[in-house]
């Protein structure tokens, strides 16, 4: 017991001490990596190998603890999740059923419960947790093609027709995944045109409905985006949900990122009408802030998950209770469950209302100081923490812009230690930053576009 307190203290030191000075490393490694990671010694290592082996990794790693670390939808993990990351770990329950997790699946009902209700979903609702959003999309999108086509048991072969599914084109690349792992195909995904806001065009999603069956093909769903990846942007999922209405189509919300907007009163109306989706993919992984991976699947019935997806373990007792390894597309699962709970308990409704007001009030910061130069342009504003900008100075031609955009990001990089992501938008490239670490301030963000004004001023005057 004692080798195992001193390796264990010891690695709780260095990582302590990671956490402490992460501010002191960038963002991003250096791009040539230096470590060895042969996989099988003859011997095991000593404790001191180990730890510079460890510290190693965490050196050539990306570093999201960073205050202007702002490029991507990668939170700072909550202490409490890491800690609970551990528990959970060392407990090592299996979450297949509830006679291997009994704590850990009950808390899952019951957390999973209680969000679908802040969703606006009533006792009907239920779902599962899983490991990331492409899951979540892919196993909703499962659910109601068995739904549709009552495929759970007899498969695609006794189909007539092409069945499709309606998506933005800023939709998430999981939902032509999805499309392929449930037989369907992933060009079946119809590209719904994106309106100026970057959000759905409804009027052209109910054109492309009505040609989809025209030609003779099964329209059956329909995506909408809460939280598009590049600008952040909320499809009018009211309205989307008036179409699939009148069409009779499963409405699936990839809710991933703006689903934590359930926990704000001033900010919940911009998903208003995500209670009448069938199904809802919410990832706490992001502006939750919980160490990956924290995932879930929610459906406004529960009884249609179970029926379209529900496939028995009779190796396991029988009881009132459904396992929840057999409504899951994975039977061994880990306890995610527990560092979200314990993240809810450490931070509470009100914590979390503070953190999402935190981030929107640096977007606005930000995207006026975009909006003060003559010389940068906004994608679209912002309905999220995400502000999706270029730099386009008047005397540049279109097709120098991605190549001299690509030399701002590398320059806020070098020079301030900033990252902000390089994504394509309307066929060109865009940067983009997301401003979901609590710990960036008005001060960095200042900094920032001082040293942008740097970089116009020396190519420009």
């Amino acid at each position: 017991m004692d080798a195992v307190r001193e390796l264990s203290a010891s690695i709780m030191t260095l990582v302590l001490e990671m956490l402490g000075h992460s501010s002191e490393r960038s963002p991003l490694p250096k791009q040539e990596g230096t470590g060895s990671y042969t996989p099988l010694p003859e011997m095991g290592k000593t404790r001191d190998e180990l730890l510079r082996n460890i510290e190693l990794v965490v050196q050539e790693s990306m570093n999201p603890l960073h205050p202007t670390y702002i490029g991507h939808m990668d939170s700072i993990p909550t202490l409490i999740s890491v800690l609970g990351e551990w528990i959970s770990s060392s407990i090592n329950n299996n979450m297949l059923s509830l006679e291997m997790a009994p704590a850990f699946s009950r808390m899952e009902t019951e957390v999973i419960r209680s969000l679908a209700k802040r969703f606006g979903y009533d006792d009907q609702a239920g779902g599962v947790m899983v490991s990331g959003g492409s899951l979540a999309n892919i196993q909703a999108l499962i659910v109601a093609r068995n739904h549709f086509f009552n495929t759970k048991d007899e498969g695609l072969t006794h189909l007539n027709q092409k069945p499709v599914v309606l998506a933005s084109e800023a939709a998430h690349t999981s939902i032509q995944k999805a499309m392929m792992v449930s037989g369907l195909g992933a060009s079946q995904v119809i590209s719904v045109n994106l309106d100026h806001h970057g959000r759905m065009d409804v009027q052209d999603l109910e054109q492309k409905v009505k040609e989809e069956k025209s030609k003779g093909r099964v329209p059956f769903a329909v995506i909408a985006t809460a939280g598009t990846t590049v600008t952040g942007s909320i499809d009018p999922l009211q309205d989307i949900a008036n179409v699939a209405k009148k069409y009779g189509l499963w409405l699936h919300a990839d809710a991933a990122y703006g689903g934590a907007l359930i926990f704000s009163d001033q900010y919940r109306s911009r998903i208003a009408g995500i209670e009448h989706a069938d199904s809802i993919t919410f990832n706490p992984q992001k502006w939750m802030y919980v160490a990956k991976t924290c995932a879930m699947v929610l459906f406004q019935k529960r009884e249609s998950l179970i029926q379209n997806f529900r496939i028995s373990a009779p190796y396991m007792n029988e009881s009132d209770f459904i396992n929840l390894g057999e409504i899951s597309i994975q039977g061994t699962r880990h306890a995610e469950i527990f560092k979200l709970w314990l993240s809810l308990q450490h931070i509470g409704l009100r914590g979390y209302e503070q953190l999402i007001h935190h981030g929107y009030e640096l977007t606005a910061h930000f995207t006026n100081e975009v909006k003060k130069r003559n010389y940068l342009e906004v994608a679209c504003e912002p309905d999220v923490n995400i502000c999706c900008f270029r730099y386009k100075p008047d005397q540049v031609p279109e097709e120098q812009l991605d190549q001299l955009n690509q030399s701002l990001q590398q320059t806020l990089l070098n020079d301030t230690q900033t990252f902000l992501s390089f994504p394509v938008f309307r066929g060109q490239r865009w940067l983009r930053a997301v401003l979901l670490n609590p710990f960036t301030t008005e001060e960095h963000i200042q900094e920032i576009f001082r040293q942008i004004d740097q970089f116009h001023q020396e190519l420009y005057g």
